[in-house]
């Protein structure tokens, strides 16, 4: 991804207390590069990356994190926009991350945020950060979740994290939040069989958007069919049941609904100890995550790896070897 603090010729990399200072001070081009140095594969930007996340975890962790998924067509960004904007008019400050491992095949429509949401865009207490294109699910992962903490280190008290990808990507970005919020519509008819069981399994709440003009009585009536399902299914939280509430970013109404959950839902989790529990077990995954993602830039990077490759490709799409034996081949050439 292209840099505008790592490359080009006006580039000039700052310093470890230069990158530490800016971010405390809530510096928006010193946050934008401490991103970007985060995103970055080199090294040695690695390297400096971990020496400013260490100098700012103190500054860390005092945000509500929050998951915000849903279909295509759902109106994730007007949600955002609006939503945003209202916590931000409410005096807090808000960023914006995705999780988009999809972009360099789609286009990625992440890539319009400034547009897509236009009211937030403009508001200097929101910051609107796209993810990096043309990366692997753990890539992007990795890099959100670091880029959490410099916002929050930034003084952003609300991270909303937008995952802009199906599937993979929503329980990646579960695991990464405090609340999982998940948008569905109405009037899309069969409702219930656009979601898979596992996003109800790990969703905190469900909002039928555009719950207004004459979709009202449709999104309540969705709303209520949400309701009646996830009464099978077994919640996440013993001391959390996930509401369904219909919202319209159109006319301003439900998004206060919304806000409310999100905070009795803090206050619940806190007062029974999960909140702190949650929080303690994602970053353990947030480490076994990274020993995956780097053990396979590790293995493709083998230069003994590199040239088997191809030979061991088309002996599978030829049928003359299993899978697991070239797993097992691969394995012996990087030496394990």
């Amino acid at each position: 991804m292209p840099s505008e603090a790592l490359s080009g010729p006006r580039a000039v990399q700052l310093s470890l207390d230069e990158y530490v200072s800016g971010v405390a001070s809530g510096e928006r081009s010193v946050l934008a590069r401490a991103i970007t140095l985060i995103e970055s594969r080199k090294p040695e930007h690695q390297t400096l990356t971990q020496e400013m996340l260490v100098k700012l975890l103190p500054r860390t962790g005092k945000s509500m994190r929050i998951g915000i998924s849903g279909l295509p067509g759902a109106g994730k960004s007007t949600f955002i926009d609006t939503f945003g904007t209202m916590l931000t008019a409410q005096g807090h400050k808000v960023a914006v991350l995705a999780v988009d491992p999809t972009s360099s095949r789609t286009g990625g429509s992440i890539l319009g945020d400034k547009t897509r949401m236009s009211k937030l865009s403009v508001d200097p207490s929101a910051y609107i950060r796209p993810s990096p294109t043309g990366g692997n699910l753990g890539g992007v992962a990795r890099a959100t979740r670091e880029a959490i903490l410099v916002c929050e280190a930034a003084g952003f008290d609300v991270i909303l994290v937008e995952t802009v990808g199906v599937g993979q990507s929503e329980i990646t970005v579960s695991e990464m939040v405090d609340f999982f919020l998940v948008l569905m519509i109405a009037g899309g008819g069969d409702e219930l069989q656009g979601i898979k069981k596992g996003v109800l399994e790990f969703a905190d709440m469900i909002a039928i958007t555009k719950a207004d003009g004459d979709n009202i009585k449709r999104a309540q009536a969705t709303a209520a069919d949400y309701s009646h399902a996830l009464r099978i299914i077994t919640p996440a939280s013993s001391t959390w049941s996930p509401p369904v509430i219909s919202v319209s970013a159109l006319e301003n109404r439900g998004l206060d609904d919304a806000w409310t959950q999100i905070a009795t839902h803090k206050k619940a989790t806190t007062a029974s100890g999960e909140w702190v529990t949650k929080r303690r077990t994602q970053q353990i995954r947030w480490m076994w995550a990274m020993v995956d993602d780097r053990l396979i830039q590790r293995l493709k990077a083998n230069a003994k790896v590199k040239a088997l490759i191809p030979t061991l490709e088309i002996n599978i799409a030829e049928g003359h070897i299993t899978p697991s034996l070239a797993v097992e081949q691969l394995f012996k050439a990087f030496g394990v």
